[in-house]
């Protein structure tokens, strides 16, 4: 069969057959020696930036380093400087993969990665998807992500999508009418797997639940659905699962670096150790032990055009205990550490909580389809909710002494019914942020 996207690959520059034997024979290190991988792989990307980019020489001070704990934890607000700076000698622009990050974190910047690192990536993405029987080049994917809006950006998009054998699902407008759509478009296509943000396709979901439909029935190709970008509680994926009638796979990755985590069959949130080192640090740059939580930092292993070491990509999580070098599993994904609520007595607690507590509360009879909340003062908060109908009074005072409950009391609610909620201009919905 004419394999179309291993061909759009090639033709953009990145040297697929190289990479993916290469990552073959990464995937082949015994486990016995696999700490002895990591720790070269660690060595030599560190030398190389510390030798051939100006802008890593600056951050670190030296040119040489003799613990990996000397080396410092970068940023994403030291990387908010022009590209051109940033870049090793012999990369530039024009011979780079450049793409710019969502901006989720609050931070966005641009960034490159040399072909074959990017190479990696997608090899990475070969395998991974491969657990689930799904092969880019033949398996038909329903993709539930935003779109430019310009039409020279669009149409490249749609160009993208045919030549990586998907369907865009757009998703700034999640309406009724629109999901009605889309169910069409499930009954009339044969779609392999679904694709895209996850509050996107868990409002799908809630869509289906309300008139009784299980997709499968409809579309009986499908085999898996891979939700990423947002965070996916327990109780959604219970619901997606149910009205998908298909594994739920989740996924956590940042277009900068790769793939970061992805659950394997078995259910576990395995790492990606092929081509990224992960670690979990405190406050002072130090390694927690495993099952602790603590920030997720990270290097790539592989990167030449531009230094990711030890790089703070803003998220909170913790190692499961059974981790080992080359089966790293990831327990738990907690959110960001932007995304962190300072109260009046002065106690952090993750904006996380205040959505989940909620959440368990005013979606019980499946009125309110989605929200978000936002911190404007230390002691007041905003919710803005998407619903049939508005929330009762004795739902507001339930949502208020839950909290009084698991955080502090004396804190204020105001609550706004809306037609839509702001998403990115990626069609991102961020479920908690602190306006302070």
């Amino acid at each position: 069969m004419f394999r179309l996207f291993d061909l759009s690959l090639k033709i953009s520059g990145f040297p697929m057959k190289k990479a993916q034997s290469e990552f073959e024979s990464i995937r082949a290190v015994p486990e016995k020696d696999y700490p002895d991988y990591i720790a070269f792989k660690q060595k030599e990307i560190a030398t190389f930036h510390l030798e051939h980019n100006s802008f890593y020489q600056k951050l670190v001070g030296k040119k040489t380093y003799h613990n990996w704990s000397d080396l410092p934890v970068l940023t994403k607000k030291e990387l908010q400087q022009p590209l051109q700076n940033r870049l090793s000698k012999g990369y530039t622009v024009s011979n780079t993969f450049v793409n710019k990050t969502s901006g989720s974190s609050g931070d966005p910047f641009i960034f490159a990665k040399d072909k074959y690192v990017h190479a990696l990536t997608w090899a990475s993405f070969f395998y991974r998807f491969g657990w689930y029987g799904i092969d880019f080049n033949t398996s038909y994917q329903a993709r539930f992500y935003g779109i430019p809006l310009d039409k020279a950006g669009y149409y490249k998009e749609r160009l993208k999508d045919y030549l990586g054998n998907r369907y865009r699902f757009p998703i700034f407008d999640l309406s009724d009418g629109f999901l009605e759509q889309v169910l069409e478009k499930f009954k009339t296509q044969k779609f392999d797997y679904i694709n895209g943000y996850t509050s996107s396709i868990v409002l799908f979901a809630k869509f289906l639940k309300a008139r009784n439909i299980v997709l499968k029935t409809v579309c009986p190709t499908l085999k898996v659905c891979m939700v990423t970008s947002e965070m996916l509680f327990e109780e959604d994926k219970i619901l997606l699962e149910t009205q998908f009638g298909i594994p739920i796979v989740n996924e956590y990755g940042a277009s900068e670096l790769d793939l970061i985590a992805f659950q394997n069959p078995e259910g576990e949130w395995q790492v990606n150790t092929e081509t990224l080192f992960v670690e979990i640090l405190d406050e002072q740059n130090k390694p927690v032990p495993n099952g602790q939580e603590g920030r997720i930092v990270i290097t790539s292993l592989y990167n030449k055009a531009h230094p990711f070491i030890r790089y703070d990509i803003g998220d909170i999580g913790a190692l499961d205990e059974s981790s080992t070098a080359k089966k790293t599993i990831l327990k738990k994904l907690t959110g960001r550490t932007n995304d962190v609520a300072i109260l009046p007595s002065g106690k952090k607690a993750p904006g996380l909580t205040f959505y989940y507590i909620t959440k368990s509360i005013i979606e019980d009879d499946g009125n309110v389809k989605e929200f978000i909340i936002k911190q404007i003062q230390r002691d007041t908060f905003e919710i803005d909710y998407v619903s049939d109908f508005e929330l009762t009074a004795d739902q507001i005072q339930k949502i208020e002494a839950a909290i009084a409950l698991y955080l502090e009391t004396g804190l204020t609610f105001i609550f706004n019914r809306k037609t839509t909620l702001a998403r990115s201009n990626r069609g991102k919905l961020k479920q908690f942020q602190s306006l302070l």
